[in-house]
């Protein structure tokens, strides 16, 4: 099974297995120790008010309907517990469904509307098509590959990592998973230039890989957050968000992102050496290593690019990605194709699809109370005068969406919370919602802080970057993708029939 890297108190090092029997020394950061210390904080307080302010709204004599009130009561205890993780994200979420349930806010159906949509379902099938890559080996093995045909040198090798990290997004939907499977390559090349941690080489490989995790699963619908903020904004607004629109949206981003920060770390980390040796020949031992593609290799490319031509042409057929996901997925588990087994199911982490679900519930109740339009109003009546065009539209939702995000450490948390009254502001503002609610969405990769997510805390638990690298490329590329939305969306998206 795999364990994700973790800190320790002091200086430390823990041992931990990182993909299936690699074990690898992390050495305990201080600003992971100190984000510890953060969260700890963050909790007794988040613990108080997540009391205090549900009691203080349902009683309030506000100029709300009764069920409203306590609707937004009841919300606001999932939206403090979820920006302050006083409980896991799942648990909270299904007190909260519970709540409005046991307390007659709504009905059992809508409390729980969110289980039948298809959202969730498509982050399990997802999930299931993420497992049978890292189980049969074939994530690994295609990571070895492309960086091995890139070619030798720091400069290639580094836009090596770069196109295997945007591939493994497509194949497995979590950005923690992508880290500590390129970790594991990175490491062993690290050994093999005999360069240790606080290298010029290291930092900048370890912050490419890193960052690049946390941001291309926001350009495809491939990680747990697109997923979330796809189906919110079909259930908010009742569009169709295709798979291949999503994709074909963000293809600029993409691109620029590839550019952008392969040149960006080079400049930043020049090489110690002129020409780092080695890494070819340690490519092709590793391949060795694995040996001939097996046959569950075969089975899982085949299923996984059945999955991805069918996503990609969603326009044409119209088939909904839940359905494609989930079919793969189930078509994994049949004995003959001998992929995914119970014991794997066993071992799949169904709370983000419970954590989705819930928070699709929650804005679907305050939909139906009309308590979305007080909450509407409190977050976004400010924005109405600043987005007055195509240009401000570019720009304001997103820088203010980067702000939202530096003041809750989970991008998924940032989305169930600001999304369903940012959809309704959209309705009532006059905005198309579908521009509006991709770039809210997109804005969930830019990142600059350890905290902002755990696929931050991953890579930096390597201990090869520091938390000021993380702040210089973050928000180089941060600046980039905002001046590349100024010009995709006035004149691209409209083109793509995205208006």
């Amino acid at each position: 099974m795999t364990r994700l890297p973790s800190a320790t108190k002091g200086n430390e090092p823990r041992t931990s297995s990182v993909v299936g029997s690699t074990e690898q020394t992390v050495r305990a950061a201080p600003l992971v120790e100190s984000v510890g210390r953060g969260l700890a904080t963050r909790k007794v307080i988040g613990g108080v008010l997540t009391i205090a302010l549900p009691l203080a709204l349902w009683f309030a004599p506000l100029p709300l309907a009764i069920n409203s009130r306590h609707a937004l009561a009841v919300a606001s205890f999932m939206i403090i517990a979820w920006i302050t993780e006083v409980l896991p994200h799942a648990l909270t979420g299904l007190a909260g469904c519970y709540l409005f349930w046991v307390l007659k806010i709504v009905d059992f159906e809508a409390a729980f509307s969110g289980f039948a949509d298809q959202t969730p379902w498509f982050l399990f099938g997802a999930a299931l098509i993420g497992m049978m890559a890292s189980k049969s080996g074939l994530a690994r093995r295609l990571a070895y590959l492309v960086i091995l045909r890139v070619g030798a040198g720091y400069s290639r090798l580094l836009l090596g990592l770069i196109f295997s990290s945007l591939l493994l997004t497509l194949l497995v939907p979590s950005g923690i998973a992508c880290v500590v499977i390129m970790a594991a390559v990175a490491v062993g090349l690290m050994e093999v230039f005999g360069l240790s941690r606080g290298s010029r080489v290291g930092r900048g490989i370890f912050v490419t890989l890193t960052y690049t995790a946390g941001i291309f699963d926001k350009m495809v619908i491939a990680g747990a957050s697109s997923i979330l903020g796809r189906g919110l904004i079909q259930k908010m607004t009742g569009i169709e968000v295709y798979w291949s629109q999503w994709l074909m949206a963000f293809l600029p981003c993409v691109l620029a992102t590839v550019v952008v920060i392969w040149r960006l770390v080079l400049w930043l980390y020049p090489p110690e050496k002129e020409a780092v040796q080695g890494s070819v020949e340690f490519l092709r031992d590793s391949l060795e290593k694995m040996g001939a593609w097996t046959s569950m290799e075969k089975r899982s490319l085949l299923l996984m690019s059945l999955a991805i031509a069918l996503w990609a042409t969603d326009l044409i057929h119209h088939i909904p990605p839940a359905v494609i996901g989930i079919g793969v997925g189930l078509l994994a588990g049949v004995p003959g194709l001998g992929i995914l087994e119970l014991e794997d199911l066993k071992r799949l982490n169904y709370l983000p699809v419970f954590f989705t679900a819930t928070a699709i519930s929650m804005g679907e109740v305050l939909l139906r109370t009309n308590a979305l339009n007080s909450m509407t109003t409190v977050l976004f009546a400010w924005m109405r005068p600043w987005v007055t065009n195509v240009f401000s539209l570019a720009l304001v939702p997103y820088w203010t969406a980067f702000v939202y995000h530096m003041f809750l450490g989970n991008e998924i948390s940032m989305l169930a919370t600001s999304l369903p009254p940012l959809m309704n502001f959209a309705k009532t503002a006059g905005i198309h919602p579908l521009p509006l609610g991709l770039l809210w969405a997109f804005a969930a990769g830019g990142k600059i802080f350890v905290y902002q997510s755990g696929v931050m805390v991953t890579g930096y638990s390597y201990g090869y970057f520091e938390a000021k690298d993380l702040l210089r490329v973050g928000f180089c590329l941060t600046v980039v993708e905002s001046i590349v939305l100024l010009f995709i969306v006035p004149f691209y998206w409209p083109f793509i029939g995205i208006r």
